[in-house]
């Protein structure tokens, strides 16, 4: 199975995401329908970071949309910037940046720019991620250099968005990818703000250069033509960005909210700066699975997507790996519990399942043993995650009373991955649901499913079916299914 796995140690941004893509092989052809769409085209060079050669991306006002971009009444931006904290939009958003990319901008703007908007910002964070909203911008306008697209254009509200994508004339799958991101997007925004979602107002993540950003990335995935899309636990950075409604805390609550829909999980750190934006956050929800390592790839490309900030100490990039992942299991980093008892009450033992597992323990085995004097007693091993040694060895000391908990070491174990489907069983006109587990390896490709047996367990107590029977209908409903 191709693979497409993405190394979000430093975060991700809209143009973080395009400028991977195509160093790890994406055709920049491919990007043509959005420069015919909107009125922009894109810049694609190679930076330093870090003795890291990367690939930037930049969105461009083409040069005529330059001079009438202020005129159109989408981004009223004649720099005189009353940018509450980007330029000029009332931000209903939380986040100035909603697309994505690192511009600093708490921009007070208090530029004096006597070109009311002929805006060449000389762009120094040339549209990579992290907007740092703490200060103003600090662009020298150089009217000879080419125009961002930050911001420019109509700022639109949802169903604008999703009807100017529509009208684009993508391929299906690109304008389903694009619309389904734009609507994760307008989730979040209306979440937070407690909006209609189809009347949310983007501001900055409907405005051109954001479009461009997530239908870009659309198109240059399906380019690239993978099986699977995959991504490590995304750095959020931290400290504080000033917003449109005051000083917030990293991650912003969009991207609160669409990682609490997201298969893939938020890791805070390592620097204080913003390195997940809410269009970046977006675009990988939709299209990413989450994994706690990079899995075991034949790499056939690699490359690095370059982000805005520069840190003295870490390459600011956003690796991407394309390659043959084989039919292998994933690898997942575990370390093992043990405890010998010898006096547990049995109502003891046989809640420990329960209890360790909220505290965080992946899995609870309570073997028969014999100990010392030939007394019978007990063996409990639990499988827990590196970081949730300490707590889930503290609710088992304080659980059982054991007076010692030995630790196995950082170790593996090879898993399947597992998801439930629904089984739907029609017996005597009635319809009954069975849920059924799912596993695959790390390529998606199935090799069991399970009936869970308490379900079939009411349905046969419902129905006067043997409980294997009900069982085996649920498994063949969605093997078939498949």
């Amino acid at each position: 199975m191709r693979t497409l796995a993405f190394d979000g140690r430093m975060g991700a941004s809209g143009d973080m995401l395009l400028g991977a893509l195509l160093a790890a092989g994406a055709d920049a052809a491919a990007l043509a329908p959005v420069k015919d769409a909107l009125d922009v085209h894109y810049e694609v060079d190679t930076v330093d970071k870090n003795g890291i050669a990367a690939t930037r991306v930049r969105v461009l006002l083409d040069e005529d949309d330059g001079e009438r971009s202020g005129e159109e009444g989408g981004d009223s931006h004649s720099h005189g910037h009353d940018h509450s904290h980007s330029h000029g939009h009332e931000h209903d958003h939380d986040h100035n940046h909603g697309h994505g990319h690192e511009h600093d901008h708490s921009h007070s703007h208090d530029h004096d720019h006597s070109h009311s908007h002929g805006h060449d910002h000389d762009h120094s964070h040339s549209h990579d991620h992290d907007h740092d909203h703490s200060h103003s911008h600090g662009h020298d306008h150089d009217d000879s250099s080419p125009t961002p697209a930050e911001g420019h254009g109509p700022h639109r509200t949802y169903a604008e968005v999703v009807d100017l994508v529509d009208s684009t004339g993508l391929p299906a799958d690109v304008e389903a990818t694009a619309t389904a991101v734009f609507r994760r997007l307008g989730v979040a925004e209306s979440t937070v703000h407690d909006t209609d979602l189809e009347e949310t107002h983007f501001h900055e993540v409907g405005a051109d250069d954001a479009i461009a950003d997530v239908v870009g990335v659309a198109l240059l995935l399906d380019d690239l033509d993978v099986d699977r899309v995959v991504t490590t636990p995304l750095a959020t950075g931290g400290g504080t960005q000033s917003m449109a409604h005051g000083e917030y805390p990293v991650p912003a609550p969009a991207v609160v909210e669409i990682a609490a829909d997201a298969d893939w999980s938020l890791r805070g750190g390592p620097v204080d700066a913003e390195l997940l934006t809410p269009t970046g956050a977006a675009i990988l929800a939709h299209v990413a699975d989450g994994v706690d390592a990079l899995p075991t790839l034949d790499v056939t490309a690699a490359g690095y997507g370059a982000g805005g900030y520069d840190f003295p100490d870490r390459p600011n990039v956003l690796r991407a790996l394309v390659g043959d992942g084989g039919n292998r299991l994933a690898r997942d980093e575990i370390s093992v519990l043990e405890t010998n008892l010898d006096d547990a009450a049995p109502e003891l033992l046989g809640s420990l399942q329960e209890t360790l597992q909220d505290a965080g323990a992946r899995d609870v085995s309570v073997l028969p043993a014999t100990m010392k004097k030939s007394r019978p007693g007990h063996l409990v091993k639990v499988i827990v995650k590196p970081e949730d040694v300490e707590r889930v060895a503290h609710r088992l000391a304080v659980e059982t009373g054991t007076l010692g908990i030995r630790e196995h070491g950082a170790g593996h174990r090879w898993v399947a991955s597992r998801e439930f489907r629904t089984a739907t069983l029609d017996v005597a006109d009635e319809t009954h649901e069975v849920a059924v587990k799912i596993a695959a390896d790390a390529d998606g490709e199935i090799y069991d499913y399970s009936a869970e047996y308490d379900d079939a367990l009411a349905v046969a107590e419902a129905t006067g079916l043997p409980v294997r029977e009900v069982m085996r209908r649920a498994e063949s409903d969605v093997r078939d299914a498949e």
